[in-house]
């Protein structure tokens, strides 16, 4: 089931949120994570977020910030079972138009939302985290 965030729910949707953009970013430091915890937290009240829940646990979840998809991200337990495709259809359902950034190393991503009919617009340098980054758009 896809319904909003609710306050209770922010330290699981963080620890997802956590564990997965280590995982998934390998070529950045895990430190780049934890040192952003608590500021993406503190944006969480000011976004779209829905989450996906399965038996009464949160499995993933979409933050949107107006078109623009701030994450999707997936339980490493729960990946593989179409929770993420639910999420992006979910937000697709919402919003003629949608925009993302993914990291150009992150082929996982890349390869999902390529799928998903997202095509990459531009390619831009992050001083953040000294990787490029792909502009991604969809539209209905």
């Amino acid at each position: 089931m896809i319904r909003p965030l609710i306050p209770e729910e922010y330290d699981r949707v963080m620890y997802i949120w956590l564990y997965a953009n280590i995982e998934a970013h390998a070529f950045i430091p895990a430190d780049f994570w934890r040192d952003n915890f608590d500021k993406t937290r503190e944006m969480l009240p000011e976004a779209e977020v829905w989450v996906y829940e399965d038996e009464e646990d949160v499995c993933g979840f979409i933050g949107l910030t107006g078109d623009y998809v701030a994450g999707l991200f997936v339980a490493e337990e729960y990946r593989g079972n179409g929770f993420g495709h639910a999420l992006l259809a979910h937000a697709k359902s919402l919003h003629r138009y949608l925009q993302l950034n993914v990291y150009e190393q992150n082929l996982r991503a890349r390869t999902f939302y390529e799928r998903e009919g997202f095509s990459v617009m531009e390619r831009h340098w992050d001083d953040a985290t000294r990787q490029y980054e792909l502009t991604l758009n969809w539209q209905l």
